[in-house]
This record gives structure tokens, sequence and C-alpha cells, in this order.
């Protein structure tokens, strides 16, 4: 069993947690509340890890992704404390540590300044968040593992005032897209980016 993502997240910021609520079809969370995703090797056995983690403890799951390769969970609560004691139950149940898990990698890093109008429209109809405008600057933010992403979401919301336009968090790469003025889009840049340099675990 390979643990690829764990990560906690104090406060959903409410950009993060209304996209989690928007797309996810579990039980959605509210702005605010403690968050914490695991991602595994294999997939499959997120089913297992969901079932641990809600006998555990009275958490409640808004994502849950199976893919063949690996698996995806959210699990959130107002009590960090139960978020926490949750994501213990599912370590000992893998009989693994959270320093085992795979340190995030930034394998794209981008900043597109002055978006043109036409771009603007072709991320707009792909995306299911807030919309980019014309002229604004675009971050563009791929990690490995994919769950990892959405730490660098919740710390650079935090820091800016910037518009979460998409992200996904499962498969091979997470992907982020956050659009805003120029001068905010480098400050939430540079949060996301120390948010994954912060965390520590194994090398792939």
């Amino acid at each position: 069993m390979e643990l690829r993502t764990y990560i906690f997240l104090d406060q959903l910021q409410p950009q993060l947690a209304s996209y989690i609520g928007k797309t996810a079809r579990g039980f959605l969370p509210v702005p605010y509340v403690a968050s914490l995703w695991v991602e595994i090797a294999p997939g499959i056995a997120i089913n297992r890890v969901t079932d641990v983690a809600l006998k555990a403890t009275r958490v409640s799951p808004a994502v849950q992704v199976v893919e063949r390769a690996f698996g995806l969970l959210e699990i959130h609560d107002e009590d960090q404390g139960n978020v926490l004691q949750a994501g213990q139950a599912i370590l000992d149940h893998l009989n693994l540590s959270e320093g085992e898990r795979i340190k995030p990698k930034a394998v794209s890093n981008q900043i597109i300044r002055s978006v043109e109008p036409y771009q603007a429209q072709l991320i707009n109809r792909n995306s299911a968040g807030m919309m980019i405008l014309p002229g604004q600057s675009l971050f563009i933010l791929e990690t490995q593992p994919a769950g990892y992403v959405v730490f660098a979401a919740n710390e650079a919301e935090k820091a800016a005032n910037v518009s979460l336009v998409d992200i996904r968090p499962y498969g091979a790469f997470g992907r982020l897209y956050m659009a805003g003025s120029e001068s905010e889009i480098d400050s939430a840049a540079a949060a996301a980016n120390a948010a994954l340099a912060s965390v520590s675990g194994r090398d792939r």
C-alpha cells in the first residue's frame, strides 16, 4: 500500500469549500471546517479507508474518487480533533506513518499575464469554478501526487484576493487554475509554492 497524499487543512477557505460543494457527490463541506485529504495506491483500497475513517469518528466524506491506479478521499468536520483522529485511524489501518507519504512536487508552475479574451473563453468553458476575465493574470500549477494541489489552493486563497477557476485533485497530476490581478496572482503563487515546500515526506 502506498500513501501518496496525506494532508490536513485546518480551515477550508470559502472558494475551495464552495468548489467542493459544487462538484463533489458526498456530504458537502462549508467554509472553515477542518479537512483531510488522503490519496493511496492501489485505488480500490480507498473504499476500505473510507470505512475505517467513518467508523472511527463522526467525520463526513465529501470526495471519494476510485481510479484504477489511485484512490482519493476527503473527510471533514467542524472539530479539528475529529478529523485528526480519523486520519490516525487511517494511518493505523494502513500500518503507515504520516512521514511515509510522498513529498509533493510542483511539476508545472506558470503565470500567464493579461490573458487574451479568446483564451479566457476557452478556460471558462472547461472550468467549474469562478470565471477568468480578459486582462487578468492566470496562475497554473500541476502537482504530483495530485492530492496536494488542494493544500496549495487553500493556502493561496488565504494569502491573496484571487478567484479559484478550476481544480482537479486526482489522477496522475493535480491541476489548479487561479485568476486575479497581477500582484495578487504573484502572492497566490508564492503561497502555493511555499505550502508545497513545507510538506515533509519521502521522495518518489
